[in-house]
């Protein structure tokens, strides 16, 4: 027996044009000898419909997909929906073969954690699905069954003799390793080989990032699909066991978390429509990494980098800017503020008057330089990428309506430190960030020799802070216990704490960590807890 595992990039929503992708994908295997082809969960509408989930007609569209489907013949296609029984409501999936419904499997494990809203929407299945397939009975899962004992036991018990797993399994570090790991404990507990397609491509701020897979009984990967890329991958099972298949090289850490950002704006500009993607290029590192993720998910012709100095503007700045649109190709302007600023300050003068500068002059400067950034996305259609990273997400040292306007945030969850190696990871590939941009110290130059450290922790520190509260959920005390100092790890998460009006104002961006500042982070803004 083959099966297919079709490792796509749904669209949420475009019902039709999913339906018409998995038809295509189950003649491309049938064409390779494939007797199944497995989609990955909730395939047909693209994961998550969030609220669509709640719409009558949404059901309507899904049942005339589910018919298209069933119109197949000479291939069986487990295909993942979501399924309304009277007021019940289903993540499901159904197996359908030359015109018939040979059943449908309903998800027991329902996760409500982390990004995930899944009993929100959906009741638990608590019936397993076995059917039978060339003389061999095939049990089926969705997803966070898997990471749990009882659905596998229960499909085992029904007669399985091997498993079918569908996922839609968001991506974070490592967590490709994870996935395979609790799948290996189902294959051992069971006994039974098992299969896992994996959802590919960016939804909001979501990545999904491949890598399906086919385990033996041994829970040896016989087969492996590659990461980040759309593919149809065959397993042949003969003789109780899967057999050994292709074997794709997984990224490590660096590349994944690179790859996965380029998705998630190749995904949010190209699903959306937008023409293109245009951000503000300041000299510094996080301008330069987001401008090396848009060129590789977009094309340097799709990508416009607008430099905008200022008096506090650094000639180096200027002139690495300069470097690297060379190496990259991308349209650039330089668009000089100064003579803005000063207009602003002259119209703000008699209020300002006997009042110090601060950090109002500085933000002023910010909040320029996203006016023209929005003004020339609104000329053109592009959507403007922001550059501020999760350590200054963290703290707040980012302006509202300055540096944090646009709409999408690359690098939202991704630490300054952390920056700095998928800087140096880019750089092995091809030599596009010029070198004294990695090296200078960093600087919103906003007022003279300014450096970021003059208003933050060393960023090492900083993030070690960030990672354990935001990430891992330690306490203060927790964290100081560990050896950090209570001044250092009370200033971060006091600035955390008073800046989640501006946190809650930001633009999506790709979630690379197991928390992001997404759906998984939902504090509220008005806050005495301490």
């Amino acid at each position: 027996m083959r099966i297919a595992l079709a490792q796509f990039n749904p669209v949420v929503g475009d019902i039709a044009g999913n339906a018409k992708k998995i038809v295509d994908l189950a003649n491309a295997a049938m064409a390779q000898g494939a007797d199944i082809l497995l989609t990955p969960e909730l395939a047909l509408t693209g994961y998550s419909p969030e609220d669509l989930l709640l719409r009558d007609s949404f059901y309507r569209e899904v049942a005339k997909g589910l018919d298209v489907i069933e119109q197949l013949d000479g291939i069986t296609v487990i295909v993942g929906h979501p399924a309304r029984i009277g007021n019940e409501r289903f993540n499901a999936a159904t197996v359908l073969r030359d015109g018939h419904r040979l059943g449908q499997y309903h998800k027991m494990q329902l996760p409500n954690n982390e990004v995930f809203d899944e009993c929100r929407y959906f009741t638990p299945g608590a019936t397993p699905l076995v059917f039978e397939q060339n003389g061999v009975k095939v049990g089926v899962l969705i997803c966070e069954d898997i990471w749990h004992l009882e659905p596998a036991a229960e499909t085992a018990d029904a007669g399985a003799e091997l498993i079918l797993a569908l996922n839609a399994s968001p991506f974070h570090r490592d967590k490709i390793e994870t996935r395979q790991q609790m799948a290996r404990f189902r294959v051992e507990e069971t006994g039974l080989p098992m299969a896992y397609v994996q959802l590919v491509g960016g939804q909001d701020e979501l990545v999904f990032d491949g890598a399906s897979f086919a385990l033996n009984k041994a829970g040896e990967v016989a087969a492996q699909a590659a990461a980040y890329d759309e593919e149809l991958l065959l397993v042949d099972y003969a003789g109780g066991d899967f057999q050994p298949g292709k074997l794709a090289a997984l990224p490590d850490m660096l590349e994944s978390v690179y790859r996965a950002l380029v998705v998630g704006v190749r995904d949010y500009i190209g699903k959306n429509g937008f023409p293109g993607a245009l951000l503000g290029l300041s000299g510094g590192i996080d301008s330069a990494l987001t401008l090396a993720v848009a060129v590789d998910a977009l094309g340097a012709d799709k990508v416009h980098a607008v430099m905008m100095p200022s008096r506090y503007t650094a000639d180096i700045s200027v002139t690495d800017s300069r470097d690297m649109i060379a190496r990259l190709g991308v349209k650039y302007d330089e668009i000089e503020i100064w003579p803005m600023y000063e207009s602003f300050m002259a119209a703000l003068a008699p209020s300002f008057q006997g009042l110090e500068m601060d950090t109002t002059e500085e933000n002023l400067q910010a909040r320029i330089r996203g006016t023209l950034l929005m003004a020339l996305s609104n000329k053109s259609g592009k959507l403007v990428l922001t550059t501020g990273n999760k350590s200054e997400m963290t703290t707040g040292y980012c302006t509202l309506y300055g540096d944090m306007a646009g709409g999408f945030a690359v690098l939202k969850d991704v630490a300054k430190t952390l920056v700095f190696e998928l800087c140096r990871w880019r750089n092995t590939v091809s030599d596009v960030i010029p070198e004294r941009i990695i090296t200078r110290p960093p600087s919103a130059e906003l007022r003279p020799d300014q450096k970021d450290q003059d208003s933050l922790p060393p960023y090492e520190i900083l993030d070690a802070i960030m990672a354990r509260y935001v990430e891992d959920n330690q306490s203060a005390a927790d964290i100081i216990a560990a050896g950090y100092a209570e001044a250092d790890v009370n200033r971060v998460v006091r600035l955390l704490k008073i800046n989640e009006y501006k946190r809650r104002q930001a633009p999506v961006g790709p979630r690379v960590t197991p928390r992001g500042f997404g759906k998984d982070w939902r504090y509220p803004i008005t806050n005495k807890f301490s």
